[in-house]
């Protein structure tokens, strides 16, 4: 008797033991399949998600290629076809007529302009970058009293407008003797480069590991030569962002060379522009040719340094 309870009982065991596996086996299939439902559905989800941003960012994309595309197309146009087809209208018969007039047109060189642009635009942009990752630096590196309380003061400064100024800066010059020379357009960018190019290079220094710098200091580098050969060659994507940054204004500036500059030989390809549509008011082919000619380089620039330039703005976000 005794064996046959013991018997009943181990067998009474064995089935609630197959009983609980058989109900965590079921369990988990469930949760398994409540996890795959959910996981599909977020997946679906996230799919519609990225549809519509990817709708958003084309359709941004297209209004802002727009203009460039208008530009590229009247300057292809004949005038006959300016004047009897849409201005969205692809021409019929390509011409480069346009750009070899604007090329060779006496009465705006194209290329003493291009000249005046580059030089200023080349020596401005290694003013910036040379002097404001010189502010930056100790703003970004070293400790002392006051240093935020200058920060903050110097940010500040980007909520003065440039015409509140704009007067007392050409009296001080023209008392220079500055006036109708390039130095305006070039000495003010070796003097801090502005406060977005110093908060720019200021927040991408601060990324930079201190354990350079005391690695530097025991083995009795100064601060000088921490900042050329650690620091700024650490900096290059900082760099290469505030150069585009301060190449394309540059190149793009129309305010400061109209009003500094008043010889002919002097005008850069923004003010030769202006020149051009008053020497030919109706010709908006030969303006616009004489656009996508002054926007190449600009082009080119980014494209080159477009890899830098979104790793700079980027890491210098995170601080």
């Amino acid at each position: 008797m005794r064996q046959n309870s013991q018997q009943e009982l181990n067998e009474q065991e064995k089935l609630q033991s197959a009983e609980a596996q058989t109900t965590s086996a079921n369990l988990q299939a469930a949760d398994y399949e409540r996890y795959r439902v959910a996981a599909k559905r977020a997946e679906k989800a996230t799919a519609v998600a990225r549809f519509f941003l990817w709708c958003v960012l084309l359709a941004g994309s297209v209004v802002f290629m727009l203009p460039l595309y208008m530009m590229i197309v009247m300057s292809l146009k004949t005038p006959h076809e300016i004047s009897a087809s849409s201005v969205w209208a692809w021409p019929q018969h390509l011409t480069w007529e346009n750009f070899q007039l604007v090329l060779t047109n006496p009465n705006a060189p194209f290329f003493l302009f291009f000249r005046n642009s580059t030089f200023i635009a080349t020596v401005s942009t290694l003013g910036v970058i040379v002097s404001s990752a010189l502010v930056a630096y100790p703003f970004a590196r070293l400790r002392f009293r006051g240093r935020d309380r200058l920060f903050v003061l110097l940010l500040s400064t980007m909520m003065l407008p440039g015409l509140v100024v704009m007067i007392p800066t050409f009296i001080m010059y023209k008392y220079l003797h500055w006036v109708d020379t390039f130095n305006p357009l070039i000495i003010p960018a070796w003097f801090g480069g502005g406060a977005f190019n110093i908060f720019l290079m200021r927040q991408f220094m601060m990324g930079i590991p201190r354990e350079l710098d005391e690695a530097a200091f025991i083995d009795g580098a100064s601060h000088s030569t921490i900042f050329w050969r650690i620091i700024l060659p650490n900096s290059g994507a900082a760099m290469a962002t505030i150069g585009i940054f301060a190449f394309v204004y540059t190149w793009k500036d129309f305010l400061g060379p109209l009003i500094y500059l008043s010889s002919p030989e002097k005008q850069t390809l923004e003010l030769g522009l202006k020149t051009y549509q008053a020497l030919n008011q109706e010709r908006w082919e030969l303006l616009m040719a004489g656009s996508v000619l002054v926007m190449i380089p600009l082009i080119v620039m980014f494209l080159a340094g477009q890899r830098y330039f979104v790793k700079g703005i980027v890491m210098s976000g995170i601080k």
